[in-house]
Parts: C-alpha cells; structure tokens; sequence
C-alpha cells in the first residue's frame, strides 16, 4: 500500500528569507516604498499578495510588486539553504516505501526553481495554495501527512484529515501550531525521521 508525506516548503524545507527579503527590498527601492524585506520575510506564510498587503503596501501596486517579483526571483533561488535536516526528512520517506508530495503557497514555477537548484525529486508538486485550500491537494495525492511551520498549514491539513505536524522553523511557535491543530510539533526537520518511525510503527 502506498502512502504519502506532503511537505510545505518555505520555511519548512527551505530558509527562503535571506532570498526573499533581497527581492523585497529591490522591488521597495525601485518604487521608493518604506517595505523592509527582512521584516516581510520574517512573515513568511501566506501569499505574496497578502504579505504585501498587511506590510502596508499601496493595493494598486501590488499586482506590479508581484510580477517584479517573479521576475527578480530566479536570481535569488541560490541564495536559499535548505533547512537542517529536510535532506535527511526526505530521504526517510522514501527509505519507508513513501511518496513525497510538496504542497506550498508558493507560485508553482517558482517552487520548482528550488526544487531543481537543490536536486529534490518529488512526486507531486502543488503550488498557489494556502491554508485550508491545501486540503484539496492533500486529498487529491492521498496524504496521510503534512509538515509544516505555520498555523495555515496545519489548518490545511486539519481539513484534509490527516496528520498535521508542525515544525517550529517559521514564525509561529509551538502553542500556536498547537492551537491551530498540530498532532505534534518538532523543533525542526533534524527529528523528523525518529517520529516518522514511531507514526509508521
């Protein structure tokens, strides 16, 4: 019987915010806007549009913002690590017979770029979705979890009805992955594979 482990990526494979925050802060300077890219990244989550909006950035301009964006990003795609441990993570999916799913509210190319500056091979990529959007294709790809570093995230796997474990590499906390439904919570992906272990036994 096959089952599935889907991934979020940012934040939660990758530490996308020195990249990130470069973008934002070209695109702030080129249109003379006080956004601090830092701050923005720090935030990491939702999409892009949204994170542009609760940063204070004028509504007309964000569809501009957005586009410059994506077309800042591949220059920026090297500067992004993956986060401690996601290799290992990974690796223990697929050592246990499983697939791996990446389900990101990324833009879908751009979460390609990184799967491919990193030589992931997944078995499904899903990018654009957020929170209990997610749920769909966590249901489409027959997850039976998701990890992930924000309270979206376990909110998308609580609709979907699997597994919501949260890792607490992004910008919310234990008690507010908890909170938002996580069955369990890691520090980081290092101890990933240990509970996998005891989840699969």
């Amino acid at each position: 019987m096959t089952w599935t482990v889907g991934f979020d990526l940012d934040m939660t494979l990758i530490n996308s915010q020195p990249g990130v925050a470069k973008a934002i802060d070209t695109i702030a300077a080129e249109l003379g806007l006080p956004l601090q890219g830092a701050q923005l990244a720090a935030r990491l989550g939702p999409p892009l549009p949204m994170l542009l909006a609760d940063a204070g950035a004028p509504a007309e301009l964000i569809p501009r913002m957005v586009t410059r964006y994506r077309e800042l990003y591949p220059s920026i795609v090297a500067l992004v690590p993956a986060m401690p441990g996601a290799d290992a993570a990974l690796a223990a999916v697929r050592a246990r017979g499983g697939k791996v799913l990446v389900v990101t509210g990324k833009h879908q190319p751009l979460a390609r770029l990184h799967l491919d500056e990193l030589g992931w091979q997944v078995d499904a990529l899903v990018g654009d979705l957020w929170s209990a959007g997610k749920a769909d294709a966590l249901r489409a790809h027959d997850a039976s979890i998701y990890v992930g570093d924000h309270i979206g995230d376990m909110q998308g796997a609580r609709a979907a009805e699997v597994c919501a474990v949260g890792v607490t590499t992004g910008p919310c906390d234990g008690a507010e992955l908890r909170a938002a439904g996580a069955d369990v919570v890691l520090n980081d992906l290092t101890e990933f594979p240990a509970w996998l272990d005891t989840y699969r036994s």
